[in-house]
């Protein structure tokens, strides 16, 4: 149900149930988890991408499975969702979702959940699990980050299908491009990443990331320290050293 692979610094975490747009079932979940850690732990791998098989990212969660026979369960199932979230944002490496189609609920919230996200024009996207009597709990922790409250709510309570030029005013979305133009976007956003530092990068998302739920002081405490962790690193001094002398930097 999801596929990893590794080439060239990239690691590439695929849904892949195309036949069924690609589910979240809590299989589905526990794979993501798997594959996320994989490509953490390994020290080859600079930038994970997540996408979907065919022509879908992902439709959202698996509705066929039971909802009776063992609550308990599911819902201790359900926090994998939780872990994976945690995971992408703490992991210290960025994090792409290549959105090739519908992005729905669960699917939604999973292409939110990306440092950067790169939509197709024709993809639909929402929260529509109010239309199955059901709410986006998991996803809600991640779209109040990156949109407006109000607006946020409005689609939870409507369950309102959206496209990506409005997702992309609403914050939820990096860049729209065609079809054609898809994959060379995200080949440049990857390439463009592995070319930074990579103790650069993750101090700096982490710091990012880690103001969220911060005040205001304690945001600029939090930043400070990030500024003083990132000045202080080799790779700080080889990328003034490279900018001085007119060379490309050589990170370590």
């Amino acid at each position: 149900m999801v596929e990893y692979e590794v080439n060239g610094g990239r690691a590439t975490i695929t849904i892949s149930e195309p036949e069924r747009r690609n589910p979240i079932s809590v299989a589905t979940m526990e794979g993501l988890v798997g594959a996320t850690r994989m490509g953490l732990d390994d020290r080859t791998v600079r930038v994970l991408v997540y996408t979907g098989a065919g022509d879908v990212f992902s439709a959202g969660g698996d509705l066929s499975g039971s909802f009776v026979d063992d609550p308990v369960g599911l819902h201790r199932a359900r926090g994998v969702f939780a872990d994976l979230f945690r995971l992408m944002l703490r992991g210290g490496k960025p994090t792409v979702a290549r959105v090739n189609g519908h992005a729905l609920a669960g699917g939604f919230g999973l292409a939110v959940a990306c440092d950067v996200t790169i939509c197709v024009d024709d993809a639909k996207l929402g929260t529509t699990e109010i239309a199955v009597g059901l709410w986006p709990m998991m996803i809600s922790a991640l779209l109040v980050r990156v949109m407006p409250r109000k607006a946020a709510l409005e689609l939870m309570l409507t369950g309102r299908v959206i496209d990506p030029v409005e997702a992309q005013r609403l914050g939820a979305v990096s860049r729209v491009v065609s079809r054609a133009e898809l994959d060379r976007a995200v080949d440049e956003t990857v390439t463009a990443l592995q070319s930074r530092s990579a103790a650069t990068l993750m101090i700096g998302r982490d710091s990012y990331h880690g103001m969220a739920d911060l005040d205001f002081d304690a945001a600029l405490d939090r930043l400070q320290t990030g500024l003083t962790s990132i000045a202080m690193s080799e790779d700080a001094a080889e990328g003034i050293a490279a900018f001085s002398e007119k060379r490309e930097p050589r990170w370590r």
